[in-house]
């Protein structure tokens, strides 16, 4: 059995290995570049799209002030719908980068891959003379 002090220097050997590994720096960097992204879907959302849907649908103010009265209470669905469309945005988005750009990307280097190296001049020489003694056969 290990002693404490063994699993401690264990543990943070592992965590190290981890923690400088460059795929948690990749991670990092992905995490910061969607915050980024997030923010540019929501302005969008925020300041072009729901602003739109705004002019089309009755009512005054933006679509934030939107609301339901029940029973004396406020139910505010506009900033919601904001929301559900900024979401919808956001997964499309990943969607067409992940699962088609990617996608094809990841498609494209496979076929590439797939196909196979040229013959070698000794292969060549050996495929002559193996369609030379089908023929003499």
């Amino acid at each position: 059995m290990s002693s404490p002090s063994d699993q401690a220097r264990s543990l943070l050997e592992e965590f190290k290995n981890f923690a400088f590994k460059g795929n948690v720096i990749d991670l990092a960097v992905g995490v910061i570049i969607g915050g980024a992204f997030g923010k540019i879907v929501t302005s969008l959302v925020d300041n072009i799209i729901m602003p739109l849907v705004g002019v089309i649908m009755p009512g005054d103010g933006g679509y934030k002030e939107w609301a339901l009265s029940i029973g004396g209470k406020t139910v505010p669905y506009g900033a919601f719908l904001g929301d559900i469309v900024s979401f919808l945005l956001l997964a499309l988005a990943l969607f067409v980068f992940i699962v088609k750009f990617l996608g094809w990307l990841m498609h494209s280097k496979a076929a590439a891959a797939a196909a196979p190296p040229p013959p070698t001049k000794d292969q060549e020489l050996l495929t002559e003379i193996r369609d030379l003694l089908k023929q003499r056969g």
